[in-house]
């Protein structure tokens, strides 16, 4: 590794941490060159800005995250027989399984950072999704539709959502509640059983019976 890489990657490291403990905006550019152990200039020169440095953060997360997702979701999409949703979204296993082996924390570090995204409004990164991920999101969504062609696409919408907090509550606090089950259950419990237990649960929410008598507020 270059001494250049090993800067840039110091800082992506501290950023990381740093958002997802604090949040992107009470987290400061000084705070995270302190953290890094290199000045201002360093961050500018490699990042330019503190929102292509969160961008950067996701991506390097990512980048690898859909490459799993990929290899996963081909077998599905090349059957022609409908997948099921437990099918579907065991497709995220591996891919979830993979940031962590990666990266200490990973899997947590992630989900952290994807419910700030959220809770904080940044809009930049939708921007930056739909431009460089979207065709991932479009093609799991339209597994999904295959294996429940019944749903409307904003009840696809609400579920998806729904989902996805239930998957950023559960991964982002795994530690903890592996912490819990092994001091009041005496159960040990891995990542991927964590996950290998989550997925029964989403999809009997994922198949549930929709609200028909939801009515549009003009």
């Amino acid at each position: 590794m270059t001494s250049k890489q090993s800067t840039k990657n110091r800082i992506l490291d501290a950023a990381e941490a740093l958002f997802a403990d604090r949040g992107f905006a009470e987290t400061s550019l000084r705070t995270i060159t302190h953290r890094a152990d290199v000045n201002l200039a360093s961050v500018n020169y490699h990042f330019g800005s503190k929102k292509s440095l969160i961008q950067a953060v996701f991506d390097r997360f990512l980048q690898g995250f859909v490459k799993g997702l990929d290899a996963e979701m081909q077998p599905l999409e090349r059957s022609a027989a409908a997948p099921s949703v437990e099918q579907v979204l065991h497709t995220l296993v591996k891919p979830l399984m993979t940031v962590d082996d990666r990266r200490q924390h990973g899997s947590s570090n992630f989900m952290k950072l994807l419910g700030r995204a959220y809770a904080e409004s940044q809009g930049h990164m939708r921007r930056f999704m739909q431009e460089h991920y979207a065709a991932y999101l479009v093609r799991f969504t339209s597994l999904l539709h295959r294996a429940a062609p019944d749903l409307t696409n904003n009840e696809m919408f609400w579920r998806l959502h729904f989902m996805l907090g239930t998957v950023i509550f559960t991964l982002a606090g795994s530690d903890a509640l592996r912490d819990i089950a092994a001091s009041d259950f005496r159960e040990s419990v891995s990542l991927e059983q964590t996950l290998e237990r989550l997925l029964p649960f989403l999809a009997a929410g994922f198949r549930a019976e929709p609200i028909h008598s939801l009515k549009n507020v003009s």
